[in-house]
């Protein structure tokens, strides 16, 4: 996954570049990329704009590949204004497996339909050069977690979009725990889960009316969208 190739997949050259900043390096798009000099890239002059094709945001193309070797270069590309994603973004999320059943009671709000009980498990390792301090022990707390969604149409739907949402590796990653401090351990990644059962103590529960609603707009902000789903 060639950075440029990556890029120019996504872009169209523009003829008229129109004098407005390029909001990755500050600079106006009709100068030179901020980048030159820093990033040397062979077929790619500092003076290039691109348009992405779904959003038509305007960068320095060398200003695109900088960003892209600044991820976890993945053959995808996010546009730095509006968050759109071009191609299928992966994550960096550790080994580890997802199960999920139904069980024959009820979540509060949800008293018509019995309940989806999603299990991840992830067992602490080592990490690799994808994660923040490669070689290094990472712990994973608090495994197995047991989160859970109404057996109803939309929980369904949400469900196999969690399932293609852990097979890109986006569930989980490796950070600092915003709850203990910890560090090098496994973390949520931005996609809420209810983990409470019969309450909402923690606000991990239910009642929530809305939470169906907002965990589609998470799953569809790391690019698993509902246009994913094939019957």
């Amino acid at each position: 996954k060639n950075p440029e190739d990556v890029v120019r997949r996504y872009t169209e050259k523009i003829k008229v570049v129109p004098d407005e900043d390029c909001t990755i390096c500050m600079e106006r798009l009709v100068m030179s990329s901020g980048y030159e000099g820093v990033l040397q890239h062979k077929g790619i002059k500092p003076e290039l704009v691109g348009k992405l094709g779904k959003c038509g945001h305007m960068y320095h193309l060398l200003c695109l590949v900088a960003m892209y070797n600044n991820g976890n270069k993945d053959g995808s590309l996010q546009c730095a204004t509006c968050k759109t994603i071009y191609g299928e973004k992966t994550g960096t999320q550790p080994p580890g497996k997802m199960e999920y059943h139904v069980i024959p009671h009820s979540l509060p709000g949800y008293s018509d339909c019995k309940t989806i009980r999603i299990v991840y498990d992830i067992p602490a390792g080592i990490q690799t050069n994808e994660h923040p301090n490669p070689g290094k022990k990472f712990s994973a707390r608090g495994f197995p977690r047991h989160c859970y969604l109404p057996d109803n149409e939309k929980g369904r739907r949400v469900l196999k979009l969690l399932i293609m949402a852990w097979d890109r590796r986006l569930i989980f990653t490796i950070g600092t725990s915003s709850t203990t401090g910890e560090s090098d351990t496994v973390v949520w990644n931005e996609i809420h889960h209810k983990t409470e059962f019969g309450s909402n103590l923690t606000g991990h529960g239910y009642p929530d009316p809305n939470y169906l609603d907002n965990v589609l707009t998470e799953l569809s902000a790391q690019g698993v969208g509902e246009d994913n789903l094939k019957d």
